[in-house]
């Protein structure tokens, strides 16, 4: 054999054992929705809402009870894409310089599309802070809120037209979704694709067909339809052989809107009707740094790899997908930055049970363990603050005490000092990077 035919037959070798390797990366599948209760699914405790598709999904793949995204929409979204705090990946303002999971992804041979709400790019056109310019190939949705009722789309960065029709928004993003697997996807690459669904924000609403069907108002008829519509996109998965190589990651982006002062405030929702969801035995929800503000319902799916049929209590949360990404797609992990979250794939694969030790949340406080500490200023949102709480640290043990009723902190002065200590460390912990490098 002659030398050329000898590097001709090594290209060929390496090109079949790049191939094969490539082949044991997952395709990757978010299904993102907004305000969601802990409690809102059968499989998180709902006894009015039937949710088959997801809870299916659970008995296939590891539901978890600790999982952890952010208090409020767009802050919660830009700690997704980047792994970092909202301290510093800035929420709704998230700077173009920001480095999200997309655009290292597709550096690995990956094809990225994101479909549904944005909300980084302060909910305005800012092309170099939209979806195309931060990773993704394909977009399609909305930059911001349904807060008035009315949406406008816009496909990559072209303006798409506007609706008012609430109800039709899970179906058209599911059915742009599976357009997308089955007409816009290279079936020679593995895909992310990130799905972040408008629903349960309000305003809400259902589809004809779904509307009044529920036992859990007009709520539990959204939770209802998005059970059903999330159930066409993983049957697509099933129809286009897509199954057992797609790692499926369900959740949501904060607590549900469920504070009672909303309760004679409708903002145009139908008279008599529930808008807003449940937390289940979690304290209060949406904008509050207690468990019913951060901690969500989380499915993850891929079948043979992530054990079936197991509940984990392990800390885990949005902030850890980048590094577990990273993992699993054969992409680094920012050096230039602060990455807040950790490579969670042992957890995923059953390889471990425990997570995470620790998580912050946002100008309020931090668990280590089964331990959570609020300091006596700690942030909430206006339309969350409980006006009885007193003002003082609060110290409660989430394996006992769940529902954060019985604070600890004067039984535990030393546990307290140490989470005190662990909080100043995390907010302060840019400063260990060089300003240099700070972008």
């Amino acid at each position: 054999m002659t030398h050329f035919y000898r590097i001709m037959a090594f290209c060929g070798l390496l090109v079949m054992v790049t191939n094969a390797v490539a082949d044991e990366r997952p395709n990757i599948l978010i299904i993102f929705t907004d305000d969601q209760g802990y409690a809102d699914l059968q499989c998180y405790g709902n006894k009015k809402n039937k949710t088959p598709r997801l809870d299916q999904l659970a008995a296939e793949g590891t539901r978890f009870t600790s999982f952890y995204s952010q208090t409020v929409c767009g802050p919660s979204r830009s700690a997704l894409l980047t792994g970092r705090q909202p301290i510093r990946s800035k929420g709704w303002g998230m700077p173009a310089s920001e480095i999200t999971f997309a655009e290292l992804i597709s550096d690995a041979g990956y094809q990225t599309a994101c479909i549904g709400k944005w909300d980084v790019s302060n909910r305005k056109a800012i092309i170099e802070r939209m979806p195309n310019a931060q990773g993704f190939d394909y977009y399609f949705g909305t930059l911001g809120a349904n807060d008035r009722g009315r949406v406008a789309f816009h496909e990559n960065n072209t303006p798409a037209g506007t609706t008012g029709d609430m109800g039709s928004l899970t179906t058209l993003y599911t059915d742009k979704a599976i357009d997308y697997l089955k007409e816009r996807r290279n079936p020679d690459k593995p895909f992310v694709l990130y799905v972040a669904h408008t629903m349960m924000h309000t305003i809400i609403d259902a589809s004809e067909g779904f509307r009044g069907k529920s036992a859990g108002g007009l709520y539990g008829d959204v939770v209802e339809e998005f059970d059903f519509e999330t159930g066409r996109l993983l049957d697509a998965l099933d129809e286009l052989q897509l199954r057992d190589s797609t790692l499926v990651i369900y959740t949501s982006d904060n607590g549900p809107w469920n504070q009672k002062k909303y309760t004679d405030n409708k903002k145009g929702h139908p008279e008599g009707s529930i808008f807003w969801g449940e937390a289940g035995p979690l304290r209060n929800g949406k904008g509050s740094p207690y468990e019913g503000g951060y901690r969500l319902p989380c499915i993850a799916r891929w079948p043979n790899k992530v054990p079936a049929g197991r509940v984990s209590d392990a800390i885990f949360a949005t902030i850890d997908f980048l590094p577990t990404f990273a993992k699993l797609a054969g992409f680094e992990v920012p050096q230039d930055r602060r990455i807040d979250g950790i490579d969670q794939t042992d957890l995923l694969l059953g390889k471990r049970t425990s997570g995470r030790d620790a998580f912050y949340f946002h100008d309020a406080g931090v668990r280590q363990g089964d331990w959570k500490f609020l300091k006596a200023d700690a942030h909430f949102h206006g339309y969350a603050v409980e006006k009885n709480r007193p003002k003082e640290d609060e110290l409660y043990n989430l394996r006992t005490d769940l529902s954060e009723q019985t604070n600890l902190a004067e039984k535990h002065p030393a546990k307290v000092k140490q989470l005190k200590g662990l909080l100043r460390k995390i907010e302060g912990s840019d400063r260990l990077l060089p300003k240099d490098n700070q972008r």
